[in-house]
């Protein structure tokens, strides 16, 4: 697995390099987050001067249009986030949000070299209870070699297109989410039906060994040709991070198949 690992390093790499320049241009992406910002501190804004996570969001949005964070676009972040006059204002959940996207957009080109595996336990064991979201997962996890790179954007978006071995019809991009909105994710009917309780809480808790180390949580979306059944299918695929962003859990999920 190793060697198809670094295989995958090559191959993202020459991808990233022979793909199209359609990322985004900093001159617009910059005055869009600005002003998506400035609105979210006026009094007439869902949070009034306080800038709410949800409102962040939409703003940092505005780097992502194309699914890609650029060097120009992260080194202008990089200005908000050590900025306490720009912090000012934004509530505890929205800074966070800030610093995660910031952390993990870090426009590196080429991935660390993240060897996924497959665990040795299905995941109706390692959920303990089995049901409509076991049958629906699939989950790996691995670890990048210590001074190798972190866990970033273009390290897990790579390591998962290529470990699982999917065709995606679209980039999948991850974003950082929180606790309860992981739960809701996992709460959502899969192809297989709705989970039951004991499954969602058999995976969080399986995933909690790793975040609850760094708080580092992140969610992409898929859909694929031939993932599920003979036509279209789609799910989404959570990645939890080690403090140290060497160390990856990964559960896929299938939402709906044709």
């Amino acid at each position: 697995m190793k060697s198809a690992t670094l295989l995958c390093s090559l191959l993202g790499g020459l991808a990233l390099l022979a793909a199209p320049a359609a990322k985004a241009d900093v001159t617009t992406a910059r005055p869009l987050f600005e002003s998506r910002v400035a609105s979210a501190r006026t009094a007439s804004s869902p949070g009034g001067a306080t800038v709410l996570r949800q409102e962040l969001i939409t703003a940092l949005d505005a780097f992502i249009v194309d699914g890609w964070v650029d060097a120009q676009e992260a080194s202008y972040l990089s200005t908000r986030v050590s900025n306490p006059t720009f912090l000012t204002g934004l509530e505890a959940a929205a800074k966070k949000y800030l610093f995660d996207f910031h952390e993990l957009n870090d426009a590196e080109d080429y991935e660390a070299p993240l060897s996924l595996e497959s665990v040795s336990s299905t995941p109706a064991q390692v959920f303990g209870a089995s049901g409509p979201l076991a049958s629906s997962s699939r989950i790996k996890e691995g670890s990048i070699p210590e001074g190798t790179g972190v866990a970033n954007q273009v390290t897990l978006t790579n390591a998962y297109t290529w470990v699982f071995g999917s065709s995606y019809d679209r980039q999948t991009y991850f974003e950082p989410v929180n606790i309860e909105e992981l739960t809701a994710r996992l709460k959502a009917r899969t192809s297989y039906g709705t989970p039951s309780t004991a499954e969602v809480n058999g995976a969080l808790a399986w995933l909690a060994r790793i975040y609850n180390t760094g708080n580092r949580i992140y969610v992409a979306d898929w859909r694929s040709e031939g993932r599920g059944g003979p036509g279209e299918s789609a799910g989404f695929v959570v990645a939890v991070v080690s403090a140290d962003r060497g160390f990856v859990r990964m559960l896929e999920v299938l939402t709906w198949a044709e």
